[in-house]
């Protein structure tokens, strides 16, 4: 197993913790929860011709009301935290939470996955869930070169599903570097693990949504992944992303077990980013002087 398990060698912390306890808490304090919003300028985040074309950079943070069925139940956002290095890879770092609920129905969960800025596949990703029912933190390192992935919570490994392997998280940040053209579906074999895929993308329509008292033009697309997680098949996910060059996800749905109805994502403020590929970064400026004319 990786380096990052010497975690493992902690003494134990008394008879209430297991040893995986003890593992989970070493990693959460390892790679623990970056402070967001981060503000960038736009000086203050170098172009880089190697990365790939992507309507993201650092410092976009937008934040979400959370709702089940029509109850409003929280806050969620989903954020460019940055670029860190990954074994001298130049990765984003991006976190995603969803925090709320109803009465004693509650949702605490968080997710962090670090991918490549100039192939957008995913080295590391963290998932940490806490729901009605059930709780799970699991953390994933990816190895390409040996196509193998390795849990570092726990001594589990298997092979990848791609050479190139996205998590659910980093998959929300890649469909929006897609042409996604009304009608078309697109099969990804990329998904981490090999049960997960095909990977469907269809793009279902063009719409009108309406979310905090502003209209926007979007493109509805349909993902569905062969596994458990955020789109799992059978789930009816939905993701509204803006009809622009930033294709910014503004509704997003997801059905959720023993909650009364889907869990939806709606979009409530925006603070834009910094794409680091040069024409991306032209493309979604220009987008941004032009958002008023399109919502």
């Amino acid at each position: 197993m990786a380096a990052l398990a010497v975690a493992v060698l902690l003494p134990t912390a008394g008879a209430a913790q297991t040893e995986r306890d003890i593992v989970v808490d070493s990693l959460r304090n390892l790679f623990t929860r970056f402070p967001v919003p981060v503000h960038y300028v736009e000086e203050g985040v170098s172009e880089d011709p190697f990365a790939a074309p992507a309507p993201f950079g650092p410092g976009e943070h937008l934040v979400y009301k959370v709702k089940v069925g029509v109850l409003n139940a929280g806050e969620g956002y989903m954020s460019v935290v940055g670029v860190e290095e990954h074994d001298e890879n130049p990765v984003y770092r991006v976190e995603m939470s969803i925090r709320g609920g109803i009465g004693p129905l509650k949702v605490n969960d968080h997710y962090q996955t670090w991918f490549d800025v100039s192939t957008l596949q995913t080295w590391r990703y963290v998932r940490d869930i806490d729901q009605v029912g059930y709780k799970s933190y699991r953390h994933w390192e990816f190895f390409p070169d040996r196509m193998r992935w390795e849990r570092q919570d726990n001594d589990e490994a298997g092979d990848l599903g791609s050479a190139l392997p996205l998590d659910e998280i980093a998959f929300i940040y890649y469909l929006r570097t897609l042409p996604l053209e009304v009608g078309r579906s697109y099969t990804l074999n990329r998904y981490f693990k090999p049960d997960g895929n095909p990977v469907v993308i269809r793009v279902l329509r063009k719409d009108r949504r309406e979310t905090e008292g502003v209209w926007y033009n979007t493109i509805v697309i349909a993902p569905e992944i062969s596994t458990d997680g955020l789109f799992s098949q059978g789930g009816n996910a939905e993701i509204h992303v803006t009809d622009d060059e930033r294709r910014i996800p503004v509704y997003v749905k997801s059905n959720i077990p023993n909650f009364p109805g889907s869990l939806t994502l709606h979009l409530r403020s925006i603070q834009e980013g910094f794409p680091l590929n040069p024409e991306s970064r032209a493309d979604a400026l220009s987008a941004r002087g032009d958002t008023t004319a399109r919502r």
